[in-house]
């Protein structure tokens, strides 16, 4: 399993869009093998879930995200879990264990670059 957070700087970011990158963790048998950065390669509408797809990512998790693109993600068989915040790895080492839930926010405000996880 593949599991991406929408981060800047270790952080979970507020809004998946507006992310540094992605860091990217390899889990089997409830342990992380291996972790990743992958830049965001740019905020196109439509565009993220194919390009998280293409790197077989099957959980995204971010601070906050837009409905679109939360069903953009469903349709390519990615599990959405919003809400997160704090550390990445401690938001992929708490999903692990079943204690990170999504909390099914949207954010509907996309003038910003902060947190949309309100």
């Amino acid at each position: 399993m593949k599991i991406a957070v929408a981060s800047d700087n270790k952080m979970v970011s507020g809004h998946f869009g507006h992310c540094e990158g992605f860091s990217v963790y390899e889990v089997a048998d409830s342990k992380i093998l291996k972790n990743e950065f992958i830049q965001n390669p740019g905020h196109k509408p439509g565009y993220l879930p194919v390009f998280l797809k293409e790197h077989n990512v099957d959980v995204i998790i971010a601070g906050g995200m837009g409905g679109t693109a939360q069903d953009l993600f469903r349709e390519n068989d990615i599990e959405v879990v919003v809400g997160a915040s704090g550390l990445a790895d401690k938001s992929v080492e708490n999903y692990i264990k079943g204690n990170l839930k999504s909390t099914n926010s949207v954010c509907t405000e996309h003038a910003h670059e902060g947190n949309c996880n309100g």
